[in-house]
């Protein structure tokens, strides 16, 4: 059995609550959540890496990601799309979170069309599970699915942060080109 997977957490403040970042030792990102859903967040590290597959050590800003993180809740949204992510996960999974990972900052879409995006358009329930099932928030921006009708549909972190990340990647998202 190989040894299990080193992760680094780090738990900071930000405008929306304590966000909690976890990274590998390369410095990929494997988790974000908020601190009031932390039990889930353990539970999707446990369901992809396994029960005894994985150990979490404090770390303080590892990697810089926990300062990117801040940097793009303070306004600079782009810092996002640099960051290096590591899933697990289904192909299926990791293929809606790499379509999630296209949709620009200030933009949305909706399932519908996430499920056309990855030539799967009648899984349209899939990808939203898929959706729910994203460990990295905010980096994978699951936040930007809307439902077909652009209304908020769910969201992990609960309805409220994902109208504040919305409103705050308009603010702040370069002017894109029609």
């Amino acid at each position: 059995m190989p040894p299990p997977l080193r992760l680094l957490i780090d738990r900071a403040p930000t405008p929306i609550g304590q966000v909690l970042v976890v990274c590998d030792e390369e410095g990929a990102l494997r988790a974000v959540d908020w601190e009031d859903y932390e039990a889930r967040m353990l539970r999707l590290l446990r369901l992809h890496y396994g029960e005894q597959g994985y150990t979490l050590a404090p770390a303080s800003d590892p990697f810089g990601r926990t300062s990117a993180l801040q940097a793009y809740l303070r306004g600079q949204v782009g810092i996002i799309d640099t960051l290096p992510v590591a899933t697990a996960g289904t192909p299926f999974q990791r293929a809606v979170w790499r379509a999630l990972r296209d949709i620009p900052a200030g933009a949305t879409t909706s399932y519908g069309k996430l499920a056309e995006q990855i030539g799967r358009p009648k899984a349209v329930r899939a990808v939203g599970m898929a959706n729910g099932a994203n460990p990295v928030g905010v980096v994978v921006p699951c936040h930007r699915v809307v439902g077909a009708n652009a209304s908020l549909t769910g969201y992990g972190g609960g309805l409220e942060r994902k109208q504040w990340l919305l409103d705050h990647e308009r603010r702040h998202a370069a002017p894109r080109a029609e």
